[in-house]
């Protein structure tokens, strides 16, 4: 019997993308194997391409305390705004009931009063307009200050199914009866994933078949156009909810992590644990032994995992190689069976993937496909955002099948790691190495994350280990520590780029630094920043002036329809909104100058 189906699926669904894609194991820059020490920066490449420092001068230094420059794109009305918006936000028992609020007010005022005052009001703070052709004089503006736009119509749909709250079940699911032993993280769960019952977590799609998701997939080819014609050089946002079944992400997901953890587990069995992830190296020899002992395969056919042309040279195996074996062409007699820690019995993998999800893996990558060769030729960048962290190794693994085939001459297509979660520096590094074994340009978008409260809350609820840091202050650390990776990797290949995507001064000024001390010019492109629409424009626009690569994240869609993305944000950033003191402190400072200059009115 062949590999688990999720892995057959996802190798022939590549293959139909991109029928001339070259072997996996095409040589890169550096050779197989190698990983740098814990800790520290990748190991040093080639030097970096001769820069005239005649034709780069240094930029200017950037000044985040003057209200003046911060605002000058600004009208005074927006500013009147902006503190009445941002004061509001701080007001714990608001943002705590914001869903009931909104949809009291569209009760009380009626439909074209509430949406007169959302657009005077929150909707006007942080969402840019209800079409592509409304949003267009926003964009122009930004762009004269040197700020770009990172494109999302963000109108939110529920996770659930169903609107009466029962989920479909797939043909395999009804087969399976609820036996396959599930990990905890990875079970559908009804109280989790959409806007309602004070949930406002999940910006997902509310999926009712694939020509629902080919709809999205229109959605998004009409933003990719948008975001062509109004900034230069911007950013198209895409969830990879909207364009496969989330139930789906969520089985693909479990295969992934079960594969991971039976890695960790040999390379435990073999005097590794707790070592750094690509530091781990199994010898081929004890590992068949190990599966023999297991009674998983027999010498002879695990054998044959080992003989592709990425492996049968070497007498150890890391995680990429590991991970590889889940698209070899290589076939074993029996279903591939893991053992699980708790019970000490052998599992199945995954039990059953049915035609139906190996249908959905082929459809995904399709639509992938089909916006990726529209971003190119628009010369736009996509940005596949991150979601909760029972879809992301799914999401991670299809959006790295995209970054292989479109990210050979230049980064196009971003992935996002979220820095709040534990696994944030393992995953960054793993990908950035196998970028470089295959030769193609790593690029992402880093975040704090935007669903701690829901994940801890999940954990809580369904028994399994929060995958969130402890404190804010070790996501604070997992930032810089992934951050610092990745700039080390620009430095020494030039074939990374980064969009550090955060609202907190000091990692912009951390950035900055770096960027200094490594010799990354701004001109280059490789790094860009990127804040919210209507929060920290003290950081976006003293960077746009200053010569950085800066975007908005510029949400539209109609204001009814926006409303689900006004509570979320709301939520997911209300710590963040308590604490803006020093936004509400500039604002205020600069509307008091325009004041007593004689030109608030006329600004």
């Amino acid at each position: 019997m062949a590999l688990p189906r999720a892995a057959r699926a996802l190798r022939a669904a590549v293959r139909l993308c991109d029928p001339s894609r070259r072997p996996r194991s095409a040589p890169a820059a550096a050779p197989r194997g190698a990983a740098p020490p814990a800790g520290r920066g990748p190991r040093p490449g080639p030097p970096p391409p001769p820069r005239g420092e005649e034709r780069d001068p240094p930029p200017p230094a950037v000044d985040f305390g003057d209200s003046r420059e911060a605002f000058r794109s600004k009208s005074s009305a927006e500013l009147l705004r902006g503190l009445v918006v941002l004061g509001l936000c701080a007001v714990e028992p608001l943002v705590q009931h914001n869903w009931e609020l909104l949809q009291l007010c569209q009760r009380v005022l009626g439909q074209a009063l509430f949406e007169r005052l959302m657009k005077m009001t929150f909707y006007g703070q942080f969402v840019a307009g209800e079409d592509q052709e409304a949003i267009k004089p926003l964009l122009r503006r930004n762009q004269a200050f040197g700020v770009g736009a990172v494109l999302d119509y963000s109108v939110e749909e529920d996770l659930r199914e169903r609107r009466d709250g029962r989920s479909r079940t797939s043909a395999a699911e009804k087969e399976m009866g609820g036996a396959e032993q599930k990990e905890k993280q990875y079970q559908a769960h009804q109280g989790f994933g959409d806007h309602h019952g004070g949930v406002t977590g999940a910006h997902t799609y509310f999926y009712t078949d694939e020509a629902k998701c080919d709809q999205h997939m229109e959605t998004f080819l009409r933003c990719i156009d948008a975001s062509s014609g109004s900034s230069e050089d911007g950013f198209s946002a895409i969830k990879l909810t909207a364009l496969a079944r989330p139930q789906f992400l969520v089985r693909f997901s479990e295969v992934l992590v079960k594969w991971r953890r039976f890695f960790l587990q040999m390379a435990a069995e073999q005097g590794q644990a707790g070592w750094a992830m690509l530091e781990m190296k199994l010898e081929v020899e004890k590992l068949q032994e190990t599966l023999a002992n297991l009674g998983i395969v027999t010498k002879a056919e695990s054998q044959e995992w080992f003989m592709g042309e990425s492996l049968g040279t070497s007498s150890t195996v890391d995680l990429l190689d590991w991970n590889s074996l889940l698209d070899s062409r290589t076939k074993i007699s029996k279903p591939l069976l893991i053992p699980n820690r708790q019970t000490g019995q052998l599992e199945p993998l995954l039990s059953r993937f049915s035609e139906e999800e190996d249908l959905q893996m082929k459809r995904v990558l399709q639509r992938m496909d089909v916006l990726a060769k529209r971003a190119m030729e628009k010369g736009v960048r996509l940005m596949v955002d991150a979601e909760q962290s029972y879809f992301q190794p799914a999401i991670s693994r299809l959006t790295v099948e995209t970054q292989r085939r479109f990210n050979r001459n230049q980064a196009i297509i971003f992935n996002t790691y979220q820095c709040y979660l534990r696994e944030a520096y393992d995953n960054v590094t793993g990908d950035v190495e196998l970028s470089r074994r295959e030769g193609w340009h790593f690029g992402t978008k880093l975040v704090r994350g935007a669903y701690m409260e829901q994940e801890r809350e999940r954990a809580a609820q369904l028994g399994y280990e929060d995958p969130i840091n402890p404190t804010y202050e070790k996501t604070n650390e997992m930032y810089h520590r992934c951050l610092d990776y990745v700039l080390e990797e620009i430095k020494h290949r030039r074939k990374a780029s980064v969009m550090v995507a955060s609202h907190n001064e000091d990692t912009v000024k951390f950035t900055l630094h770096r960027m200094r001390e490594l010799g990354i010019h701004p001109s280059e492109k490789k790094v860009c920043f990127g804040q919210l629409l209507g929060m920290c424009d003290q950081i976006t626009f003293p960077l746009g002036q200053a010569g950085f690569p800066v975007y908005k994240y510029v949400p539209y869609g109609p204001v009814n329809e926006v409303l689900p993305y006004l509570s979320r944000r709301a939520q997911e950033n209300r710590g963040f909104l308590q604490r803006a003191n020093r936004e509400r402190d500039l604002l205020w400072k600069e509307v008091k100058r325009r004041l007593l200059a004689g030109n608030l009115f006329n600004h």
